[in-house]
């Protein structure tokens, strides 16, 4: 969907003096993808993608036995605990949670807020969803444009229907725009049993589903009823509760009263159905090197040197 990003850093590449061929951008389709990896000069490869290519992928590399790492959907939750700053938090749960149109994989995807400050953070979340306007990407009062395939679109409104039927309520949006284009109202949805399959599924658009949560139990139980791993957010002033949460949540990265992002200093990826091995920082470098150890045997004078 976006080649002019790899032919731009192809591009400039060449334009450093790299060697000819060191970045190559294949523009070709998932059917050619196997002869790639099956060459011998293929030694790894990386997929960041859906979860069906992620599975062939990684069962090519591991009949070639070739490394790879997995980096696919998520669907992230977004827990508020009670001591937390709860406008901050739905200011920051409005941008988590649309940022490219809602079409990240680190995106926040599941609002899970104590019951506590259940009322006070719906109340903010929706007055923050309810005021982005959605547009022509291209104006610089625009929030929300296009989607990036009808596809997309398709299956955010089938997911909107099995919600509801499901007993979730739809308390802003729930439709495509009429006419032509991708286009998606910003969508909140409430009592959703949390259990529901559609909760958790990847939405991969402006569409949120919000649960309500005893405790804090109660609120790492729902946030690790998915099959993903990837990214999570947790918003609290208590150090016991933010200490309990980085250890508790099932995912490669806890962001602590901040939404996930990637950053190059640390090392992305997720568990579980999100994926294997990382990216980034020092861990997503090591990835696609080999350790090789050296050992140098005994000299005539009876000293031995060991490397790594």
């Amino acid at each position: 969907n976006v080649p002019q990003c790899a032919l731009a850093l192809e591009d400039l590449f060449r334009r450093a003096g790299a060697p000819a061929g060191a970045f190559q951008a294949l523009l070709i389709g998932s059917d050619r993808v196997a002869r790639v990896l099956e060459d011998d000069r293929v030694a790894a490869a990386t997929l960041t993608g859906s979860e069906p290519a992620g599975s062939q992928v990684g069962a090519l590399a591991g009949k070639l036995i070739k490394p790879s790492v997995l980096e696919l959907g998520g669907s992230d939750p977004f827990v508020v605990l009670p001591s937390a700053d709860v406008d901050a938090a739905a200011r920051t749960a409005v941008t988590a949670r649309t940022i490219n149109n809602g079409q990240s994989c680190i995106a926040a995807k599941r609002f899970i807020v104590h019951a506590d400050v259940y009322d006070r953070f719906i109340d903010r979340f929706l007055a923050g969803m309810r005021a982005l306007k959605v547009g022509d990407p291209m104006a610089p009062d625009t929030n929300i444009g296009p989607l990036a395939t009808p596809s997309i679109a398709e299956d955010l409104e089938d997911q909107v229907k099995r919600a509801v039927d499901a007993g979730g309520r739809v308390v802003l949006g729930g439709h495509r725009r009429a006419g032509a284009g991708n286009w998606f109202e910003p969508t909140v949805i409430v009592d959703l049993p949390w259990d529901a399959p559609v909760a958790q599924e990847e939405t991969f658009g402006p569409l949120a589903t919000v649960f309500r949560a005893r405790d804090a139990d109660e609120a790492i139980r729902i946030a690790n009823a998915t099959r993903f791993g990837l990214g999570s957010s947790a918003w609290t002033t208590d150090a016991d509760e933010a200490r309990r949460m980085a250890e508790e949540l099932e995912a490669g990265q806890v962001f602590i009263n901040a939404m996930v992002a990637s950053d190059p200093r640390y090392p992305f990826g997720g568990v579980k159905r999100s994926g294997y091995g990382r990216e980034l920082s020092r861990e997503g470098l090591r990835a696609f090197v080999n350790v090789k150890t050296v050992r140098m045997a005994k000299s005539s004078t009876g000293s031995e040197t060991l490397a790594e």
